[in-house]
């Protein structure tokens, strides 16, 4: 997954505009305009770097004057005392940039730190780590990104890329007569041609009906280790399997070792933990 410079540039408009749009008093009335200085963006916990990219455009949309370099690449493994990219030039533009850089640089490298954390849990396994649509609103592109730069997997970017049946759609199905099979059946007469069907089920029995019906990819929502076991045996291929519900560190080793294909983790990025960073201006 690639990060599109225009949709980058949209987001720090924006976030620029909620910072700066009535200017930032404090610098202004003590830093002269003119002096020029030297920052480094520096690690200060272990991680895995993502949003470098982002924290550059930023620092360049204040000042288009400023000369951004990066020692250590999305992706990168960061240990403290790090040194993440070095910035020069006005320090009254470097200070402006600052928060706004830094709040999108540890966010996305927090995102993809607990996702390596994941990624790691479960090496070995032919498991992979999925993200879902628990983002932050308007950061969607971003937190994806930093989960990618984690090792981690991509489940949808939004409602239109692939149809998911959820366990309100089936409610509201079953109130009309329709059940997961006839879910499905219907999906596949109104879906463009090539797009995959996921349903989501909550038992084994739902598994069978799902697996006859022809779903691509079956959720299992908040199964037993043992239950997810038992259902990879029933599919024996058939479709893909992911494993979602009650997920964390604790215990994502043992689901991965019943043998399914993905398991969604909604914590990497609606509650990670952002990565200490900071940024040290240098004078000679």
């Amino acid at each position: 997954m690639k990060l599109s410079t225009s949709r980058i540039k949209a987001i720090v408009t924006k976030a620029l505009e909620e910072d700066l749009s009535l200017g930032d008093v404090t610098t202004d009335a003590l830093i002269p305009p003119n002096q020029e200085g030297k920052a480094t963006l520096l690690a200060k916990s272990r991680g895995v770097i993502a949003g470098v990219y982002v924290a550059q455009l930023v620092f360049e949309q204040v000042d288009s004057s400023i000369r951004f370099e990066v020692l250590m690449p999305d992706g990168m493994r960061v240990t403290p005392g790090d040194i993440i990219a070095t910035i020069r030039g006005k320090v009254a533009s470097i200070l402006k940039a600052e928060r706004v850089a830094l709040n999108f640089l540890q966010r996305m490298s927090g995102i993809a730190t607990e996702t390596a954390r994941y990624v790691e849990a479960v090496e070995g396994t032919k498991a992979k780590i999925l993200d879902t649509r628990k983002t932050t609103p308007g950061l969607r592109i971003f937190e994806k990104y930093a989960v990618k730069m984690g090792g981690g997997v991509n489940h949808r970017q939004n409602l239109g890329e692939q149809v998911l049946i959820k366990d309100n759609h089936l409610a509201a199905l079953r109130a009309s007569g329709i059940s997961l099979s006839g879910a499905i059946k219907l999906a596949w007469a109104k879906i463009p041609a090539g797009m995959k069907i996921e349903v989501e089920v909550t038992n084994l029995d739902q598994l069978r009906e799902a697996l006859d019906a022809g779903a691509d990819m079956i959720m299992l929502d908040n199964m037993t280790v043992e239950d997810m076991r038992e259902a990879v045996r029933i599919t024996g291929g058939r479709a893909l399997l992911e494993a979602s519900g009650g997920i964390g560190l604790d215990n994502v080793r043992a689901v991965a070792e019943t043998g399914v294909d993905f398991i969604s983790v909604g914590a990497i990025t609606h509650s990670p933990k952002a990565l200490d960073i900071s940024l040290e201006l240098e004078f000679a």
